[in-house]
């Protein structure tokens, strides 16, 4: 990393160096400068980090861009809708509200007769935007005894003069669906409609919608606890200058936002949902959701973004491999109506990957012994990755070296590798497509 021209990461690197060659430094000084090195890396790491390779959001980006961030593989855009696109056209009503007859101008035609034979009509659609009172009169009877009866009115008239629910519908829709600040509601009342309304009023049809939707709150958390597959995510937000966690769960049809103050298993649970459902959850890698016993799986928007990070700040090659297979994955599955056809897909190109991954993650610079490791049981384990070689088609031979040369920071670790490449299949199980078929995909 660069900062005004220096080399940062260089000069971090060559300092390491010369502390390790100056024996004239005292081990107390080297192991203080040493973790001085490791903060600072840490605070560039996270000096690094923007959208596309953390959870920072896009608005905090230092060099924000606008635009579309859709990455298409060779492919320039032009403005406007796209091949496929399905867009939106005004069309023709069948009953108008209002019709405007137009006749011919007789003065601006020649003299003679004419017969009436129709009409060439356009539309123009438009909006209203005014007050509307509706002022209900109960009929009051008296009879000869001088009794009075009154008409009943309507349910919900209660007030000489109130607000109506369409007043109410539309406050609610502009101050939580289009998150317009109370004061702002209250002039569109005001300069557009004539009607005033305060910000007190507008905060109690918030109120009152939310008591209202409590049955249906229980609707619809019984309908996600049966649905096959959710989605859930959490994020922070202020409550009052209070930082409360917005819980999200929903699927293809509805969302359900539930905040809380912890971010947890117990911000989870108070929802009512996860806890008994036993379909697929879709979500990222927080460890709060595996407490809960269903099928999982884990978004690929967030691992597009971690691998990002792995191949931008810590130069594993490959990320952008699996980066390329993902997005072609997702244009595979795009164009067959969003249904995953798994024999259009090489599987070995994900598996091969994977164990790259592993291997290209377990390796480090700086050769590792460890004393205390039984000798047979590293020379075991290294037997086995050696009889593993075969799956690593893109690194043939990798682990040939070994036993010579453990580039990994801890010996331990050759069992975890092992262990991750035993749970692969075995090549020769993998059913590969015939060479050169339509969707033969380059290597």
């Amino acid at each position: 990393m660069k900062i005004s021209e220096v080399d940062v990461t260089g000069a971090l690197a060559d300092a390491e160096k010369l502390v390790e060659k100056d024996k004239s430094v005292s081990p107390h000084i080297r192991a203080v400068v040493k973790v001085l090195i490791v903060i600072i890396k840490l605070f560039i790491d996270k000096f690094k980090l923007n959208s596309s390779t953390s959870s920072i959001p896009p608005s905090k980006d230092p060099t924000r861009q606008r635009g579309s961030k859709r990455k298409t593989k060779g492919i320039k855009r032009k403005p406007g809708g796209q091949k496929g696109h399905e867009g939106t056209t005004l069309q023709k009503v069948e009953n108008p509200d209002h019709i405007e007859p137009i006749v011919v101008d007789r003065r601006t035609i020649p003299r003679g007769t004419y017969t009436d034979i129709g009409f060439d009509g356009r539309q123009v659609i438009d909006i209203k935007i005014s007050r509307h009172v509706t002022e209900y009169r109960a009929q009051i009877l008296r009879d000869a005894d001088g009794n009075h009866y009154v008409a009943n009115f309507p349910p919900g008239v209660t007030q000489v003069v109130q607000y109506g629910n369409g007043i109410k519908a539309q406050s609610v829709y502009m101050s939580q669906q289009q998150l317009i600040p109370y004061d702002r509601v209250r002039d569109y009342f005001a300069d557009q409609c004539d009607i005033p309304v305060s910000p007190g009023s507008i905060f109690n049809f918030n109120k009152q919608t939310y008591e209202l939707l409590e049955k249906y709150e229980s609707l619809l958390v019984q309908h996600m606890i049966n649905r096959p597959l959710l989605h859930a995510d959490e994020t922070g937000i202020n409550v009052n200058g209070k930082l409360l966690w917005l819980h999200t769960v929903c699927d293809d049809q509805f969302t359900m936002f539930f905040p809380h103050e912890k971010r947890g298993a117990d911000g989870m649970k108070a929802m009512g949902i996860l806890e008994h459902f036993q379909g697929t959850l879709c979500h990222d890698h927080w460890k709060s959701y595996f407490r809960f016993e269903c099928a999982h799986a884990l978004c690929n928007a967030h691992h597009l973004r971690e691998l990002e990070r792995a191949r931008e700040q810590d130069d594993q090659c490959w990320a952008k491999q699996m980066q390329d297979l993902l997005f072609e994955i997702n244009e595979v599955t795009t164009k067959a109506g969003g249904c995953l056809i798994p024999c259009r897909l090489d599987a070995r190109v994900y598996r091969d990957t994977l164990l790259v991954g592993v291997v290209e993650d377990s390796a480090s610079v700086v050769p590792v012994r460890d004393e205390g490791l039984d000798p047979d049981a590293l020379d075991a384990v290294v037997d086995d990755l050696a009889a593993l070689d075969d799956r690593l088609s893109w690194y043939p031979g990798l682990l040939e070296e070994l036993p010579d040369q453990l580039l990994v920071r801890d010996p331990g670790e050759l069992f975890d590798l092992r262990d991750a490449l035993q749970e692969f299949p075995d090549p020769a199980d993998i059913p590969r497509r015939e060479a050169g078929g339509p969707e033969q995909r380059d290597q």
